[in-house]
């Protein structure tokens, strides 16, 4: 009944990831690589969770 009101787990983790790979950019164009590696990283965990989402509403 209330499903149009429940928000999109996906979306969300999509907006969070293109929000990491911007900051990750910035940190790089910095020159501060540690940043970047570690933001990247994070990023990448971010793409299992959504595979992980995908792969179960798929199901």
């Amino acid at each position: 009944m209330f499903s149009i009101f429940k928000r999109d787990p996906i979306k969300k983790l999509n907006k969070r990831y293109e929000a990491m790979l911007e900051q990750a950019m910035h940190a790089q164009r910095n020159g501060d690589i540690k940043s970047y590696s570690l933001i990247t990283a994070e990023a990448e965990k971010i793409t299992v969770e959504i595979q992980a989402l995908e792969s179960l509403a798929k199901s």
